[in-house]
């Protein structure tokens, strides 16, 4: 095999492709890793850095494994030293509190069985009581690109090494979104879940709040783990089934009214960043609301400043009290504050109710909308941080810390520098149930186009239709799309289609290369599979759809199915439908009808 020079941004697809055409193995990958891990040894990123005999079970595995079957097959991840993973010591960022659990955690279980390799454990703030990458007895984890600066938290290691390395990052945090975009390493992309992925085996920070998620180079990467950990688990109390995430602009896009605070040495920045960021919002098209987000600050304002506290000091109270100096000096204020006597029983209640009342009112709010705001109020210098750790950590989190309390899901995207070699980020909410509309928004965000393009694409179909039909190709910033079933017109999902801004163009045949089979799925769905000899024609819809939201779409379809090349009647081809080969084996073969359509009028 050839020496292929293994690029410093890594992502699931390349490295899916690269090891389909055998130009990279899941050693080679593990090899550089360490190499990486190697040099990067001073920068405080690993409590448990990557070592070659613990990961060589992981890779012998692989060799049993066919990598068509296992989505996420020799795909590295590291994990936050919150969650566990089997043999190896968990620690929370403190020594004496260690343990080495027997089991994986539920989400890491889900991911290994879907292939991919567990490196090591990365630092965090302390028990994930921070947000400032400071707060841990294992080193401060250096920013990545200033020094000088914080890295960001709870998720310090994670952050810098997706910065440097480009693995995924299993993480968790109280927050929801554990280090936010516009202060660590660089910025980045991660999807947030709301409880959709089970919590077992996480050390709690507030067990009633706290999620699991991901670090990822692309919505489309964050969406492949997805699939993969989504759903609930038997013996974990918190984990709830939520729906899929199917990719939808929201009807309207809230920002919020009048200015807003940024704080720091970068306060100025980080302004001018935001203002440009409403700017690039304004510029897509959607329908833009100003709202008031008082009761977002009210919220957010709980978590620290409220009985909450008190529930980190239940998980955690018994173990500091009985190991004193083991906790981190302001890990330890922070929580001895939960065990103050105003937070009574009666207090939990009535923060309780508070807040219910605000759960409502944002549910009125984000009906079918989608809010923005900065993913941070600023950022800061490690030596000021220490000057004043809990005001920093404050304003640091004033935009996103109401995400958990509220129930809703998020999504932190780049969105430029307040300062050279100083990101800028903005998240976008929803409602837990509504991560399609924040997957759409994000894309339409970072592509800089969204609603208005997908307007004039619904309002010109026709004239769309005759120009695709009459020259066989997309129009700029759209693709064809081939499908076969029940993306078609007056099936139920063509609805997916139309929300994602696409356009019926013409009825077509595909070549007289594929078998067409019926998926035993609820509901069976059918699919076409290309044969190296023999097969049929079968009868397709295209459609053209905006790219914008063709990477969402995609990243949405579930296995055996998935986006390849479908080759048409006449020798062209274009992206569409596709089944794996293994699924023909439990299935009904039903070529011979010639199409899906076919086969219900048929039923």
């Amino acid at each position: 095999m050839a020496h292929l020079e293994i690029p410093e941004v890594l992502t699931a697809a390349w490295l899916r492709e690269k090891y389909r055409a055998r130009e990279l193995t899941p050693e080679s990958v593990i090899a550089e890793v360490l190499k990486r891990s190697a040099a990067d040894a001073l920068m405080n990123i690993w409590i448990t850095p990557p070592a070659l005999e613990t990961l060589r079970p992981y890779l012998e595995r692989l060799a049993e494994l066919d990598p068509e079957l296992y989505p996420l097959w020799g795909i590295p991840f590291a994990v936050k030293d919150n969650i566990d993973v089997a043999g190896v010591p968990t620690t929370a960022a403190c020594a004496e509190f260690a343990y080495t659990p027997d089991a994986h955690a539920a989400v890491v279980e889900r991911l290994v069985a879907a292939g991919a390799i567990p490196l090591g454990k990365t630092n965090l703030d302390q028990f994930a009581t921070g947000l400032v990458g400071t707060r841990s007895p294992y080193g401060e984890t250096r920013n990545a690109l200033r020094p000088e600066l914080i890295s960001g938290g709870s998720s310090s290691g994670s952050a810098w090494l997706w910065h440097a390395a480009g693995c995924l990052r299993a993480w968790h945090g109280h927050g929801r979104l554990g280090p936010r975009a516009g202060r660590a390493a660089r910025p980045r992309r991660l999807e947030a879940e709301s409880r959709a992925w089970p919590t077992l085996g996480v050390v709690p920070a507030c067990a009633s709040l706290d999620c699991v998620t991901v670090f990822a180079h692309s919505l489309d990467d964050a969406l492949l783990v997805d699939r993969a950990v989504r759903g609930v688990h038997d013996a974990d109390p918190w984990s709830r089934e939520l729906p899929d995430p199917l990719p939808k602009l929201p009807a309207r896009l809230l920002l919020p009214k009048g200015e807003l605070g940024f704080y720091g040495p970068f306060a100025e920045g980080y302004r001018a960043a935001w203002g440009a960021a409403r700017e690039r919002a304004l510029s897509l098209g959607l329908v833009v609301e100003e709202v008031e987000t008082e009761l977002f600050a009210q919220a957010a304002a709980i978590l620290y400043e409220g009985p909450w506290v008190a529930e980190r000091w239940a998980d955690l109270g018994g173990f500091v009290e009985s190991h004193p100096g083991a906790a981190f000096p302001v890990t330890e204020k922070i929580l001895r504050t939960g065990a103050s006597a105003e937070y009574d029983a009666a207090s939990v209640f009535r923060a309780m109710h508070r807040l219910q009342s605000y759960k409502l009112e944002a549910r009125r709010l984000l009906q079918d909308a989608v809010l923005l705001m900065p993913t941070a109020g600023g950022t800061w210098t490690r030596d000021a941080v220490r000057e004043d750790p809990v005001g920093a950590n404050r304003d640091m989190g004033r935009y996103t810390n109401h995400c958990n309390l509220l129930d809703l899901c998020a999504i932190a995207v780049p969105a430029g520098e307040a300062e050279e070699r100083t990101p800028f980020g903005v998240t976008l909410f929803a409602l837990a149930e509504n991560e399609g509309l924040i997957g759409a928004a994000a894309e339409a965000f970072l592509a800089g186009s969204a609603g208005g393009e997908r307007d004039a694409a619904r309002d010109a179909a026709s004239s769309a239709a005759g120009t695709a039909a009459s020259t066989g190709e997309p129009r700029p910033g759209t693709t064809l799309v081939a499908v076969c079933g029940l993306h078609m017109r007056g099936f139920p999902l063509e609805k997916q289609m139309l929300e994602c801004g696409a356009v019926f163009i013409r009825e077509a045949l595909s070549a007289p290369k594929y078998q067409l089979v019926k998926l035993p799925t609820v509901p069976a769905k059918p699919g076409m599979i290309k044969r190296p000899a023999g097969g049929a024609a079968i009868q397709l819809e295209v459609w053209e759809m905006p790219l914008v939201s063709f990477g969402s779409f995609t990243a949405g379809i579930p296995a055996p199915l998935g986006i390849g090349k479908v080759e048409l009647e006449d020798g062209t081809e274009v992206p569409g439908f596709v089944c794996e080969a293994y699924a023909a084996a439990d299935a009904e073969d039903i070529t011979a009808s010639g199409g899906w359509r076919f086969v219900t009028a048929a039923g």
